[in-house]
């Protein structure tokens, strides 16, 4: 063979290898529903894009949460699409990597051309917030991030799909005042790491309310800072009680795995301090199964939490299709792996669903990009959710699905809703 010939095909090996890098060639790409989704629509399909954490620093939570996006997508297609029309997700695990989730986005919007995605974390979201405006994609975000209810030019195609943690923590405020047992003024401080996006988000919004709202009934004190990365926060507690004290309630702002840690630690010091997680520290995940399973039950036992979305146990009519499409797959609610995370990722991708189903009854499914995806999902008006989470809305002017949430205890072990849904709008 030539030298000629040789370079040729060299070179066209190379380009191979180029391509495929660029396509993410290596990556752990997952498309559910490009088959017809087991025999379902036969008329299209819709594209959505995932950005899931699977197995990064919050994926005990993001994991069950992808599960259940996807899940969502296996059933409705399951059972004949959205009139016919199959919905295609294509997603892909980031590890809470922000850098790797710009990539990953990238790879959605050039090489697979999706109408909307699914994301998850704030720093990720926030950071794609000016791109997705530019592209023209609808984005839910597992972020429940304050700044993303903007509809203006840097957030004009981000939703929020429930309460925001902002809105969370304003709602606690008021359920403290409301349910507080002795004397105010009460100490309240605020648990999270510093320079996280997410951890960080309403911490400053909390304060604010706290100081214009509360009539000096909730005093915020100093901020108990500690790294989503420290398994062991005990010094730091001890530290902080020294200087400062107990105080009498304490919201905390991380996923299960840490939550369960500041807790532990803090209940080994004996305090008094009512803890109150947001979202994502609430749900089943928190106790861990297993030999030591009773010491977790003792020392969570009380804490609070802010409950978005439900139960896979609860007797709700959303759960109807969930419980169908468990069967299907020889799986039960009683699988660890199928919790309240796994029910808001099927919830976030259902309403993606019903923006769809507007979508289809003006165009076909090859005419939904991401701008008719936006127009659809802005007609969204009082969606029941079966229960499964408070009702969403949306317009031009409100991408704030909800401002409405539970608040649920842990006792023995097992999760008792105290407060029904109720929202900081029942106090302004």
């Amino acid at each position: 063979m030539s030298s000629k010939k040789l370079l040729v095909i060299a070179g066209a090996v190379i380009l191979s290898i180029v391509l495929l890098a660029a396509c993410g060639g290596g990556g752990s790409e997952s498309t559910v529903g490009d088959d017809g989704g087991g025999g379902g629509g036969s008329n299209g399909v819709v594209k959505i894009g995932g950005i899931f954490d699977e197995t990064g620093a919050t994926g005990d939570v993001g994991a069950p949460y992808a599960d259940g996006a996807r899940s969502y997508v296996e059933y409705i297609n399951s059972q004949g699409g959205i009139d016919g029309v199959n919905i295609e997700l294509i997603s892909e695990d980031y590890a809470y990597d922000i850098s790797r989730a710009q990539q990953i986005y990238q790879s959605l919007r050039d090489r697979h051309d999706v109408s909307a995605i699914i994301g998850w974390g704030t720093g990720d979201t926030e950071a794609l917030r000016s791109q997705i405006i530019a592209d023209q994609i609808p984005y839910f975000s597992g972020s429940l991030s304050e700044n993303l209810k903007d509809t203006g030019s840097e957030s004009g195609f981000n939703y929020l799909v429930a309460a925001s943690y902002s809105d969370q923590g304003r709602a606690v405020l008021e359920w403290i005042r409301e349910n507080h047992e002795g004397d105010f003024p009460v100490t309240l401080a605020l648990v999270y790491e510093k320079g996280n996006p997410f951890s960080e988000s309403p911490m400053q919004d909390i304060k604010d309310y706290a100081a214009e709202q509360m009539d000096g009934e909730i005093e915020i004190v100093n901020d108990i800072l500690i790294e989503l990365s420290d398994n062991d926060p005990l010094t730091t507690l001890q530290a902080y009680e020294r200087n400062q004290g107990q105080p009498d309630y304490a919201i905390t702002q991380y996923t299960w795995g840490q939550t369960r840690n500041v807790v532990r630690d803090a209940h080994n010091l004996e305090w008094n301090t009512q803890f109150i997680g947001l979202n994502w520290a609430g749900g089943e995940g928190i106790v861990p199964s297993g030999a030591d399973n009773q010491q977790w039950v003792e020392a969570l036992d009380g804490f609070m939490a802010t409950i978005t979305h439900a139960f896979p146990y609860e007797d709700l009519p959303g759960m109807e299709p969930i419980l169908q499409y468990l069967e299907s797959k020889g799986r039960s609610i009683e699988d660890d792996d199928v919790n309240q995370k796994f029910v808001q990722g099927w919830v976030t991708m259902s309403i993606f669903g019903e923006a769809i189903r507007i979508a289809l009854e003006d165009y076909s499914p090859d005419e939904i990009d991401g701008v008719v995806m936006k127009e659809a999902i802005e007609q969204i008006d009082d969606l029941d959710l079966g229960g499964l989470a408070a009702n969403v809305s949306f317009s031009p002017d409100n991408h704030a699905g909800t401002d409405r949430l539970r608040l649920g205890q842990l006792r023995d072990g097992q999760w008792e809703i105290i407060q029904d849904y109720f929202g900081i709008s029942d106090y302004q």
